[in-house]
């Protein structure tokens, strides 16, 4: 199973992105589908997290408020929408694979390659 994120781009401060992330193959009930992201110089941070047998959603205190995340069980496919960008959101944006909620990276096996998104100010 490969993941690959999509949907990245250049946007204006305030503005919106829906990123998607598209699975190769069937994703199991029992998988939990997070995303992250990685500016420049930073560590990846865990930006909320699906799974994908109950649709529960799961997001840090950090961004809260700004994000939602949705499945489309026909695709194999998870998406992330940010609203009210800013540009200390500009990073390369991943999805990945686990199989239980959590915000470590480390916790997430299989990896899609990024997404750039770049918000200008």
């Amino acid at each position: 199973v490969q993941l690959q994120a999509s949907g990245g781009g250049l946007v204006q401060a305030g503005g919106s992105l829906r990123l998607s992330c598209a699975s190769s193959g069937r994703i199991f009930s029992s998988s939990v589908i997070g995303w992250f992201r990685q500016a420049p110089g930073k560590e990846r941070e865990f930006l909320g997290g699906l799974t994908w047998g109950g649709g529960r959603i799961f997001f840090p205190d950090s961004v809260k408020g700004r994000s939602t995340i949705s499945k489309d069980s026909a695709k194999n496919s998870v998406h992330l929408q940010i609203n009210s960008l800013k540009p200390e959101d500009t990073a390369v944006y991943f999805c990945a694979r686990g199989s239980h909620r959590d915000s470590n990276p480390g916790s997430y096996n299989i990896w899609g390659q990024g997404t750039q998104v770049t918000v200008s100010s």
